[in-house]
């Protein structure tokens, strides 16, 4: 029995010998991390800034701090910062000449990163595109959607369906930043809103979680890809997406057949949809109206 009971002892110490070195092993990795810097740390928050040409009201408290919190997303989520800014070069080389052409100002672009991330998302709601168009929005503003067209899939034509509804709105309201939130809120919506609580600025107006954030977070989007190493972010020029060497093929008659006809111009179903994400169906059909089909170039 005294046998048994030395070998309890023996056995009890050896446990607490291998628990406490695994508990200094866990401890010394723990000091490891700390000591190679990794903490969590506040993100610059602008002095100032305008959005489209108008100053953002930081003096507000409560402005301030909703930029903040959108900054601090957006900074910490990196993995998902790091591909928006990414796409943006292939996307933004699109989307900045037809700003241009429109008027509308080039901050604008960061309303396309807010609402889609710069890919063709579909929202809980049934929105579709980098642009974030319901279908009955987009038919009004002459895009077609179909079963076997989306134009709302089209960056070219949806970028100009925005720029005409931004327009309409800013003539409606006098301000791009409203016309931003009408953007999310829709103009009656921010009509409404601003009928009822007697004001005339986006900065002043109290509105749903979703509205309120919506123009912080293009604030926060733009300051952060015009600022990315004081957010954390260190992108070399080759680490972006470069734009696609593609030829427009004018096709006025019906595709009966898209994947064949991606072999006759010399690449493959995938591809040709990859490159015209608007065509949903393996067909095309043509009346009364001409398409431009991308097709990459092949030598």
């Amino acid at each position: 029995m005294k046998r048994n009971y030395l070998i309890a002892i023996a056995s009890f110490l050896i446990l607490t010998l291998i628990f406490s070195s695994a508990k200094k092993d866990e401890n010394a990795e723990q000091e490891d991390v700390i000591s190679q810097g990794s903490k969590v740390v506040a993100v610059p928050i602008p002095s100032q800034i305008n959005f489209a040409g108008e100053q953002v009201a930081l003096d507000k408290f409560e402005v301030k701090e909703r930029l903040d919190r959108e900054l601090l997303v957006n900074s910490y989520w990196q993995s998902n910062s790091l591909l928006m800014i990414k796409r943006s070069k292939r996307a933004f080389e699109i989307i900045e000449p037809i700003l241009a052409e429109y008027d509308v100002p080039e901050d604008f672009k960061y309303l396309a990163v807010a609402e889609s991330g710069l890919l063709n998302v579909t929202s809980s709601a049934g929105a579709k595109g980098v642009w974030q168009f319901m279908q009955s929005t987009a038919k009004s503003y002459n895009l077609e959607v179909n079963g076997e067209v989306d134009e709302r899939l089209h960056l070219e034509k949806s970028t100009i369906a925005a720029c005409q509804y931004l327009k309409e709105a800013h003539t409606r309201f006098g301000s791009w930043t409203l016309a931003a939130a009408a953007y999310n809120r829709g103009p009656a919506g921010v009509e409404r809103d601003l009928k009822k609580q007697q004001v005339g600025d986006y900065f002043d107006l109290h509105l749903n979680t979703e509205t309120s954030r919506y123009v912080l977070r293009i604030l926060a989007l733009k300051t952060i890809f015009e600022n990315q190493t004081s957010y954390g972010i260190h992108l070399k020029n080759e680490d972006y997406y470069g734009s696609i060497t593609t030829i427009n093929v004018v096709v006025d008659s019906s595709i009966n057949n898209i994947a064949e006809y991606a072999l006759q111009l010399g690449t493959n179903y995938h591809v040709l949809k990859s490159l015209n994400p608007w065509l949903k169906s393996n067909e095309l059909t043509v009346v009364d109206k001409i398409y431009t089909i991308k097709a990459p170039l092949v030598n």
